[in-house]
């Protein structure tokens, strides 16, 4: 019997898991940092604290490393999303608080991460093959996000366009975010955009 002065001991499992996660979160640090070019094991077993061997031992490839981290991102960016829509305004910011979550959102060192793996998969068969599946998902609970969030009523005639140009647009400002500060620029776009909104939706 452990004596009550030893620590706990964390199952193998549990180990497992935890350098795993350090692993894929160094992974995305990297590519936000440096790029997809710019990312290597050697760089992402240094960030994580992980062994060369052990980080081999899980993903023998950069490939292998990156596509584990598309689905963590995958996970994390609908995370993020979901605990921001808990916390919008009801009544008649409504809207604007939602256009301001979305923008923050495609703006934020994550969609810098998966814009990262979007243009290495243009010319990468095997990453494009495991990014292009989980964006098409992502893409979808997005667009389901955003229509709770904005109360749409999709069954009306131009709705549901509505709600995929504001995605389109939020994508866009935040492309352009990847550049230069433009914060100041899309709060203006997405003032008036809710405007649009509100006046389109309740048709």
């Amino acid at each position: 019997m452990p004596s009550v002065d030893s620590p706990a001991r964390v199952p193998q499992a549990d180990r497992t898991r935890a350098m795993r996660a350090r692993l894929l979160e160094a992974t995305v640090e990297l590519l936000v940092e440096r790029g997809f070019a710019g990312t290597s094991t050697t760089l992402v077993s240094e960030r994580a604290g992980v062994s060369r061997g052990a980080q081999l031992h899980h993903f023998p490839t950069k490939n292998d490393l990156v596509v584990a981290a598309v689905e963590h991102l995958a996970q994390r960016r609908g995370d993020e999303l979901g605990e921001a829509a808990t916390r919008l305004p009801e009544g008649q910011r409504r809207t604007r608080a939602v256009l301001e979550m979305l923008g923050d959102h495609f703006s934020s060192p994550v969609f810098s991460a998966a814009l990262e793996l979007w243009v290495a998969a243009r010319t990468d068969e095997a990453l494009r093959a495991a990014v292009g599946p989980l964006e098409q998902r992502v893409g979808r609970e997005t667009h389901r996000l955003t229509v709770t969030a904005l109360g749409a009523d999709e069954s009306k005639p131009g709705v549901r366009e509505l709600v995929q140009a504001t995605l389109d647009l939020v994508r866009g400002l935040g492309l352009a975010s990847t550049i230069s500060d433009d914060s100041a620029r899309r709060r203006r776009i997405l003032r008036e955009w809710a405007d649009v909104l509100d006046k389109e939706m309740v048709r």
